[in-house]
C-alpha cells in the first residue's frame, strides 16, 4: 500500500481528491486529506474506505511532520506562503513532493540540498502554472525538431464564468481563491515584444484595448502575467524577439478591474477602520467630494466617465454606491474587496466556468513563414466540479500516479518541461476532455 498525503481541501481540490480516490483501489493507495476544516473533507471525500481526513492546523509542527514521515509522496494546495513549511519537512524526512504553485525565492533556496537528498519537488504542477509549461513546451519541441526557428512566442491563460452563467456586468464569477483574484497583477508586468523589454505598471495593467480572437467564443481581453521573461532560459528561447504570458478575461471585466484599481481598493498596505463606515464612503475614500452633486456624479467625474457608463453599473451590482456600513473591523481595502467580491461574484451552484488556454507561436522553416495558434477550452460540470479544480487537480494526480509507478526518474526541484513528463500527462488529460487543437498560418 503506498500512501498519499493531500494538504488542503479547498476549491482546487476536488478533481483532484475524486481522482486519487477512484485510483486508489487499482493503485493500492491509502489517501489522507489534511485540512483545518475537517466537515470541508469529509464533502469531498465521502465515506471512502482509501481516506483518511486529518484535522490539522497546518503551523503545528509536530502533527504536520508526524503526516509527513508516514506518507510516500506529499501534494500541497496550501496557500503559497505556507508551502516552505511543508518543502523543509519533505526534505528533513526524504519525501517527494508535488504543487501547482509557483517556485519562490524560499524553496528556491533549497534547490541544492533537495538535489543531493535525490528527491523530487515538483512545482507549478497545475493549470497555469502548468498545463501550459506543458502545452507550450511540447509544440516549441516539435517545430525546433523540425529545423524551425521560432521568432515569437505569446501563452494566454483565463479562468472564465461559461456562457450560459454570464449574467452579471463583470462577466466574471470566482472559481478559485479570491484572494489571489484581488492581488493578481499588483506587481505590474514585464515581457518582451520585438527584442524590446516592456514593463507596464499595476495602474495601466487593465487598460482594455487589447484582445485576442478565440474560435467559437470570439474577443476575449488579456494583460501580461508577472515577469514573462522569468521563463525565457526553462523554456530555452533566450534568442527570440517576442516573448509574452498573459491572462485572459472577457473585456468588461478588464475596464472595471482597472477602475477599482484606479480608486485604489485593491490595496493592501494600509488598515482603514471600517466599521462606522458605508460602502459608498470605502469607495470614494480618495476622491474629493462635491456636495452638491449625486454619489454616482462625483465617481464619474473623477473617473472620467458618464454617469451612464457601464463601469457605474458594475460599481453598483458590487453595493459600492451604497449607504449601509462595512462592520468589519480593521481592514487593508483588498481585504474589503475579498469579502465583497466573495458576496456579489460567488458561483451559484448551478453554475458553470471555464478555462480558455492558447498559444500563438510564430516561425520560420525553409523560407516559409507559419503562425501556429494551438487552443483548449475546458468546462466546469457545477460550482464544485469546476473546469479549475480540474485543470488545476488533475495534472497534480496523473503526477502523482507517475511517480508511484516508479515511472519518474527525474530529480531536484523542477517545472514539469521536459517530454518525459509532459508527454504522459498531456496524453491521460485527454481523457478528461482536455485537449487542444491546432491550426496553422
Amino acid at each position: 500500500m503506498k500512501n498519499i498525503l493531500l494538504f488542503g481541501a479547498g476549491k482546487s481540490a476536488t478533481s483532484l481528491i475524486d481522482y486519487l480516490v477512484s485510483n486508489a483501489p487499482r493503485q493500492k493507495w491509502h489517501i489522507t486529506v489534511a485540512d483545518h476544516d475537517l466537515a470541508l473533507i469529509k464533502s469531498k471525500t465521502g465515506k471512502s474506505y482509501y481516506v483518511t481526513p486529518a484535522a490539522i492546523d497546518i503551523r503545528d509542527e509536530a502533527s504536520r511532520q508526524k503526516l509527513i514521515q508516514e506518507t510516500d509522496l506529499v501534494i500541497s494546495l496550501l496557500p503559497a506562503q505556507l508551502h516552505i513549511l511543508v518543502a523543509k519537512d519533505c526534505l528533513q524526512f526524504g519525501k517527494n513532493l508535488l504543487t501547482a504553485s509557483y517556485i519562490d525565492p524560499e524553496v528556491k533556496k533549497l534547490e541544492k540540498e533537495i538535489e543531493d537528498a535525490g528527491l523530487l519537488f515538483m512545482y507549478e504542477m497545475g493549470l497555469d502554472p502548468g498545463i501550459d509549461h506543458m502545452s507550450a513546451m511540447k509544440l516549441i519541441h516539435s517545430i525546433e525538431k523540425k529545423g524551425g526557428q521560432i521568432s515569437a512566442f505569446r501563452s494566454y491563460c483565463g479562468g472564465l464564468v461559461s456562457p450560459e452563467s454570464n449574467d452579471n456586468p463583470w462577466q466574471y464569477k470566482i472559481s478559485w481563491n479570491a484572494r489571489n483574484i484581488v492581488l493578481a497583477g499588483n506587481s505590474g508586468a514585464t515581457y518582451r515584444e520585438k527584442g524590446k523589454t516592456k514593463e507596464v505598471s499595476y495602474q495601466h495593467l487593465f487598460d482594455q484595448s487589447k484582445t485576442i480572437h478565440i474560435p467559437s467564443l470570439g474577443k476575449l481581453a488579456y494583460y501580461p502575467n508577472r515577469d514573462s521573461l522569468n521563463y525565457i532560459s526553462a523554456y530555452k528561447l533566450e534568442e527570440v524577439p517576442t516573448f509574452m504570458r498573459a491572462t485572459l478575461r472577457y473585456p468588461d471585466f478588464c475596464e472595471g478591474w482597472g477602475t477599482l484599481v484606479k480608486l485604489g481598493l485593491t490595496d493592501d498596505n494600509k488598515k482603514i477602520q471600517t466599521d462606522n463606515m458605508t460602502f459608498y464612503e470605502w469607495t470614494s475614500q480618495n476622491i474629493d467630494q462635491d456636495p452638491a452633486i449625486s454619489h454616482e456624479e462625483n465617481i464619474a467625474n473623477y473617473l472620467g466617465i458618464s454617469a451612464k457608463s457601464k463601469i457605474l453599473r458594475q460599481l453598483k451590482f458590487l453595493g459600492l454606491l451604497n449607504g449601509e456600513t462595512i462592520h468589519l473591523g480593521e481592514q487593508t481595502n483588498a481585504s474589503v474587496l475579498q469579502n465583497i467580491v466573495e458576496a456579489k461574484l460567488g458561483m451559484e451552484v448551478t453554475d458553470k466556468d471555464m478555462i480558455v488556454m492558447t498559444h500563438e507561436i510564430e516561425f520560420e522553416r525553409r523560407g516559409m513563414s507559419t503562425r501556429l495558434h494551438s487552443y483548449m477550452i475546458a468546462q466546469g460540470e457545477d460550482n464544485l466540479r469546476t473546469a479549475m479544480a480540474k485543470t488545476v487537480g488533475l495534472p497534480l494526480g496523473i503526477m502523482a500516479k507517475l511517480i508511484l509507478q516508479d515511472k519518474v526518474t527525474l530529480k531536484g526541484l523542477q517545472i514539469p518541461i521536459t517530454p518525459d513528463i509532459y508527454n504522459p500527462v498531456l496524453k491521460e488529460l485527454e481523457e478528461f476532455n482536455i485537449r487542444f487543437e491546432e491550426s496553422f498560418e
